[in-house]
């Protein structure tokens, strides 16, 4: 009889799926979500401290299809980060997991989601990015590329925004792009943005069978596959106590492999030292050449360990704010005196 693994808290890798997915056969969607099943697994993170979050779009009806025993909130269009920010404040032990697109980013949620990246709120912002409206018939979205012509919307005419130079230019502490036919990448990232302490923004170019996967397009799979340029080979270690490496073993090739906790191992390959993924202006400079280029640029753009979270920002106690009794949120008598004199001054 065959031996079911489970992870740390006891499940196996079949609790974190949800329903069957409904979208188009072949769309990178389905792809990212099969990804966060296998990241939460191996991370062992408990479905029921997890809140997934969407707004309106293909993109998300993807909360649907990963993580089904966890919490769930579906908002209005454009309003999944102040629906994440407000769940996050009130119980900072939950894991945020935010899945939005880019019409529901960058168009009529971008103000939201520019404040939530300036804040740091923690949460995991993933953006299933095609470059049309899929759910409305494949009009032009705001990351559309200049001069791609659509099926039914002719060309067009305006240059698409690019969601990590505005994650850039909003203080985001981490940024990182990917594409859905590198389910490695994907893979590696996203662990890093779980264990990201503030918000972790995972743009991942997610092509649109039905509407825009033409050759022309930067968003389809033939140009992901023989434009996308990685900025280094990624690979994840989970917090435990510290596992130290000896610098001197790399191999000529600069390659290296380690023993985890599990008794796992990985390979460790040293990165490109010609790009630093902390300096945001280098990331900035590196986005606009590859942008000019038409390149796609995958793998962790910028990264900012000590930046404080919106949590830490407000000082928010660790009990969440439901949980706290009447007497612990209502201020005395004699406090509530002294703020009215205070303001009859």
């Amino acid at each position: 009889m065959a031996t079911v693994e489970v992870n740390l808290v006891g499940l196996e890798h079949s609790d974190y799926r949800g329903q069957p997915s409904t979208l188009c056969p072949g769309c990178g969607h389905n792809s990212i979500s099969n990804q966060i099943i296998s990241v939460a697994y191996e991370l062992s993170l408990a479905p029921h401290t997890v809140i997934k979050l969407s707004g309106i779009g293909c993109s998300s009806k993807s909360p649907a299809y990963f993580l089904g025993r966890s919490h769930g909130f579906n908002a209005l269009h454009g309003r999944m980060p102040s629906v994440g920010t407000g769940a996050v404040l009130a119980n900072r032990s939950l894991k945020a997991i935010g899945v939005s697109g880019d019409g529901d980013s960058g168009s009529i949620g971008m103000g939201q989601f520019k404040h939530v990246l300036r804040r740091n709120a923690p949460l995991v912002y993933i953006i299933e990015n095609n470059g049309v409206y899929g759910l409305t018939k494949g009009q032009h979205s705001a990351t559309q590329d200049i001069g791609v012509t659509q099926k039914y919307y002719g060309i067009n005419q305006f240059p698409g925004i690019d969601l990590c130079i505005e994650a850039l230019a909003s203080e985001a502490s981490f940024v990182a792009r990917s594409f859905a036919g590198a389910p490695k990448q994907v893979r590696e990232l996203l662990k890093a943005a779980m264990s990201h302490d503030g918000l972790a923004l995972v743009d991942i170019i997610s092509p649109c069978v039905a509407f825009n996967d033409t050759p022309e397009s930067t968003k389809s799979y033939a140009y992901g596959r023989s434009h996308q340029v990685s900025l280094h080979d990624v690979s994840f270690v989970p917090r435990e106590e510290e596992i130290f490496i000896d610098e001197d073993a790399y191999d000529d090739e600069g390659r290296q492999v380690v023993e985890l906790h599990d008794g796992s191992r990985i390979l460790l390959r040293k990165l490109d030292e010609a790009y630093n993924p902390t300096n945001r202006v280098e990331a900035v400079k590196m986005l606009e050449e590859a942008r000019a280029n038409r390149e796609i640029v995958t793998g962790l753009i910028y990264y900012d360990a000590d930046r404080p979270n919106l949590v830490d920002t407000e000082n928010l106690v660790d009990t969440p704010l439901a949980h706290l009794s009447e007497q612990q949120l209502r201020p005395p008598k004699e406090r509530l005196d002294e703020i009215m004199q205070e303001l009859m001054q």
